[in-house]
């Protein structure tokens, strides 16, 4: 099969995870389990299968509220899979993030022998993520997980972080969030970017084609890959104090501290682009999902209005290869799911509260390697790509106090110096979500 023309996902046996838009608000909650004894393991994972739920849009308010399960390598080791079908999954998921760390950038403080115990544990199995438009039925939902945990002695919960919407509705740094997601081929999601054509299912689902053409590698049995998708889980720690402080050392006024922070992220704190709005904040612009996605680069080779190494140009470079057959974005889209946990930092404020606040991000994708690797590596950790090797992403670099961002300008750009590190890694796992057929295949496992 090389082709996609009227493919139509199997949105029954697909988790919700990947496909299903955060609710706004939201309150979530995401839980890590360890697998002591294998019976119970899989005991547990047939009681999780009929919680969670299925990539089928729901019209019951009563299921806004859903559960997504994952499992690491390390889980599925534990649940006795065959050694043939753990090597057949991607080497990435099978060394794990903390093995990776240094290539991905998390060094100094963000390496793993700082991170948030258990994270990047060999004890991590079973991942699970709750979310919902309100505590009630977030807490109904995980009251089935803990539930189905507590009634088994040989699984065990080792981690909860807890998180929700701000009351400003954006993320701690002050940013709107969740804005230009890809839309998914078969998924009955419209895209909210009208240049962008929906990705191939295969990018984000495993059994499908990609943008490539090809099916992606699948794991084995095709029961246990089809129908799956791998997702990536990382705790980031926010330094917003630290960046207030410099972008107060850096501007002469409010008005200018603002201009500084949108050119770093590529987006005034209201969501609006500055592709569309270089100038000032356009906070209706923002508010407006029908417009505030509907933009492109091609139009500002040298980044006057957005510049070339902003948060948002980096990683989603839209057109701004178009035509040089170097890269092809699209082979490095993946769907993006940011929930904020912690208190907000008082507006104002410049000195650091010792609050433990930041951002869970996963990302969801049938290619670690070329997707969120790639991206972190190449167009967040470098600067090759845009012709500034030495620089890195301003807001989520892996930037160490030495680091620059340029901000083009006529008639002279300005340069920033001294960057220091505005979000800090405090672990992440590599996991894999089965299909809600899978999650029976290892639930019916005999060893």
């Amino acid at each position: 099969m090389t082709a996609t023309e009227g493919i139509r996902l199997e949105l029954d046996d697909i988790q919700s995870g990947a496909l299903h838009e955060r609710p706004s608000p939201y309150v979530g909650t995401y839980l890590l389990l360890r697998i002591d004894d294998r019976a119970a393991g899989r005991e547990l994972v047939g009681r999780l299968h009929g919680i969670v739920d299925t990539g089928r849009p729901s019209t019951d308010p009563a299921r806004d509220a859903w559960i997504t399960a994952a499992f690491t390598y390390n889980g599925l080791e534990a649940l006795g899979v065959p050694q043939a079908s753990l090597d057949s999954f991607a080497p990435e998921f099978r060394q794990g993030m903390a093995a990776r760390a240094a290539e991905l950038g998390d060094v100094g403080q963000s390496s793993p022998q700082h991170w948030e115990k258990p994270l990047g544990s060999p004890d991590v199995h079973v991942a699970l993520a709750a979310l919902s438009p309100d505590a009630a039925r977030l807490q109904a939902v995980v009251d089935k997980a803990l539930r189905a945990e507590r009634e088994l002695a040989g699984v065990e919960l080792i981690w909860r972080q807890d998180c929700y919407q701000l009351p400003t509705g954006r993320t701690s740094f002050g940013f709107k969030d969740g804005i230009g997601q890809p839309a998914v081929e078969g998924s009955g999601r419209p895209p909210s970017n009208p240049r962008e054509r929906p990705l191939k299912p295969g990018e984000i689902i495993l059994g499908y084609p990609d943008e490539t053409g090809e099916l992606p590698p699948m794991p084995v049995p095709d029961v246990l890959g089809r129908n799956g998708t791998y997702i990536v889980f990382r705790k980031l720690h926010t330094r917003v104090a630290a960046y207030r402080q410099y972008l107060r050392a850096k501007s002469a006024s409010r008005e200018e501290a603002a201009l500084l922070g949108a050119k770093m992220v590529g987006r005034w704190q209201s969501g609006a682009p500055l592709a569309v709005s270089p100038e000032r904040d356009d906070p209706a612009l923002g508010a407006d999902p029908q417009r505030h996605n509907d933009y492109a680069y091609g139009d500002d080779p040298r980044g006057l209005k957005c510049p070339l190494g902003a948060h948002a140009r980096r990683a989603n470079p839209r057109d701004a290869f178009d035509g040089d057959g170097a890269v092809d974005v699209r082979l490095h889209r993946m769907i993006r799911r940011g929930t904020s946990y912690g208190p907000t930092l008082p507006e104002g404020v410049l000195e650091d509260d010792g609050a433990d606040r930041g951002i869970v991000f996963v990302f969801a994708g049938t290619h670690i390697g070329r997707q969120f690797e790639f991206v972190k590596t190449q167009w967040l950790n470098d600067g090759i790509f845009i012709g500034a090797p030495e620089e890195k992403d301003p807001l989520v670099g892996a930037n160490d106090g030495t680091g620059t961002f340029t901000v083009p300008a006529r008639p002279i750009r300005r340069r920033l110096q001294e960057l220091p590190p505005f979000v800090v890694t405090r672990g992440g796992e590599y996991c894999f979500v089965p299909s809600l057929r899978a999650m029976r295949w290892l639930a019916e496992l005999e060893t």
